[in-house]
């Protein structure tokens, strides 16, 4: 019987727990978010669900944008995600668990220094920011 996502999480936490449990869920339903935002054809009668590292990160950026606003970086930071590394760590703990699958090709390294956080989730709500996009 394959575990569930929770169990899996609870298995994973129990050997590392650097992310709290909604980071697990956060990457999981942001995961959801970019493949469906990405729009993957349908290979045969199965859906392509698999996207890089990098379409991740930045599906990830996006759905913390727009899901939580000003406080992405704060909650981010409260469930221990601070560089897309963490992304990518948390995205090959649930591999390894069974929870999702990989190609050949990928690799942790995908999710390595793919953007500094303060400028993903801090900088577009400065309020200079804002004003100079709307004056645009």
């Amino acid at each position: 019987m394959d575990k569930s996502f929770e169990q899996a999480v609870a298995e994973i936490r129990a050997r590392d727990a650097r992310y709290a449990v909604a980071a697990y869920d956060f990457v999981r339903t942001g995961l959801d978010f970019t493949v469906k935002k990405t729009g993957r054809a349908v290979v045969g009668e199965r859906r392509s669900r698999h996207i890089s590292g990098q379409e991740l990160c930045d599906g990830l950026r996006e759905f913390a944008l727009e899901r939580y606003g000003v406080m992405s970086a704060t909650l981010l930071k409260r469930w221990g995600l601070n560089r897309t590394d963490d992304f990518g760590a948390i995205v090959f703990q649930l591999v390894d668990a069974g929870v999702l699958g990989k190609t050949e090709d990928d690799s942790p390294e995908d999710f390595a220094h793919r953007f500094a956080f303060a400028e993903a989730f801090v900088e577009p709500f400065r309020p200079g920011i804002r004003l100079r996009q709307n004056a645009e």
